[in-house]
């Protein structure tokens, strides 16, 4: 355990910002999971938008975002 204060302050922000982003990275990767059992327009468009949130919060390259909207993209196109 931390003893200075802002180190215990430190401490609780990254265990909330760590919860968070788990919850992100969750949605993400079950809509993407849903999506490729059944491709629907709308489960695209949800699965750019979680991509997008999961990229703004620095959990994903900017390549890797890019490469799983594209596979989305092809999972539609081949349904």
């Amino acid at each position: 355990m931390p003893i200075l204060k802002n180190a215990q302050k430190a401490l609780r922000v990254s265990q909330r910002k760590a919860a968070y982003n788990a919850v992100v990275r969750s949605r993400m990767r079950s809509v993407l999971k849903q999506l490729k059992t059944t491709p629907t327009k709308e489960l695209l468009d949800l699965s750019y938008s979680r991509i997008d949130r999961a990229l703004k919060r620095n959990l994903l390259h900017i390549n890797k975002a890019a490469r799983l909207k594209a596979q989305a993209s092809k999972l539609l196109k081949a349904a």
